[in-house]
């Protein structure tokens, strides 16, 4: 699979990461077992995790622990002040089975609120900045869905990667707080890595019957996540999270070693198409 640059961190990324939030639903050790094996046979070198993954970390501890020489372990905190920042870091490295982080995230910062608090004087990012000084954190990020406040945060401090959607359907439905060229740009520009998310992404379920382990509706055939995927991967990012649901993660890892980069055409087709979809973001409009 083809790997690309993840910024100025040194490390080059497959075209998926591995998204932790699998766990977020019931995963027998079975289809676990299979999965991760099948992903790391594939050479996918890139996992991304959150304590609020349901038991991820307990989980993927084992597998880290064994495969750690050959995997770039990006996890997350949702805390926003500096001691509850570190106590979840700690943890997170023990059940992880690990003794650094190659990537450390604050996780979810949507409100402008948050990121001031998150970035002040007391904030996590104290607790982030103590941890590298350890050694126990070697690159930090942000992560959003608001591209607003992903700009904001830009403006305080010099993250060295940006999570965020990258999505068809969202660019076929420009917002300020969807539209991630402004990111994606400034990120060029700065050499940061992008890591996607919601690729897949349709938009929010019309109904409450749910098909499929997501909480958006994704696209759910094979020919529809090649075009989401290629989509996402023809942009300025690095790499792209895989979906919470099992076997869309797998038709993603298949359409990500077929990946071809889409022509402007290609692309301007699927937006048409996109007109007629709901965006996920912004969620209340």
């Amino acid at each position: 699979m083809e790997k690309r640059d993840l910024g100025r961190t040194g490390h080059r990324s497959t075209l998926v990461t591995l998204g932790g939030a699998i766990f977020i639903y019931p995963v027998s050790h079975e289809e676990e077992h299979e999965f991760m094996k099948l992903f790391f046979d594939h050479g996918v070198n890139h996992i991304d995790v959150a304590p609020s993954y349901g038991d991820a970390e307990i989980r993927l501890g084992p597998w880290v622990k064994e495969y750690r020489g050959n995997i770039f372990l990006a996890c997350k905190t949702g805390k926003r002040t500096e001691n509850e920042a570190w106590e979840e870091l700690r943890r997170s490295l023990q059940r992880l089975q690990t003794d650094y982080f190659d990537l450390y995230q604050l996780h979810a910062l949507d409100d402008p609120e948050q990121l001031r608090i998150a970035l002040g004087e007391n904030g996590a990012m104290r607790a982030i900045l103590d941890a590298k000084e350890q050694g126990l954190v070697k690159h930090i990020g942000i992560t959003s869905h608001n591209p607003e406040n992903i700009m904001r945060a830009l403006t305080s401090f010099e993250f060295d990667t940006i999570l965020l959607p990258v999505n068809y359907v969202l660019l076929a439905h420009p917002h300020p707080q969807n539209d991630y060229r402004p990111v994606l740009s400034l990120a060029k520009k700065r050499g940061l890595g992008i890591i996607a998310m919601k690729s897949i992404a349709k938009g929010p379920w019309p109904t409450e019957k749910r098909t499929h382990n997501t909480w958006y509706e994704p696209f759910a055939t094979q020919e529809e996540i090649d075009q989401a995927l290629w989509f996402t991967l023809s942009q300025d990012v690095t790499t792209a999270t895989t979906s919470s649901d099992i076997s869309i993660a797998k038709m993603q890892l298949d359409a990500a070693e077929r990946f071809n980069t889409m022509s402007e055409q290609e692309q301007q087709e699927l937006l048409i198409k996109a007109a007629e979809y709901r965006p996920l973001f912004p969620r209340k409009q």
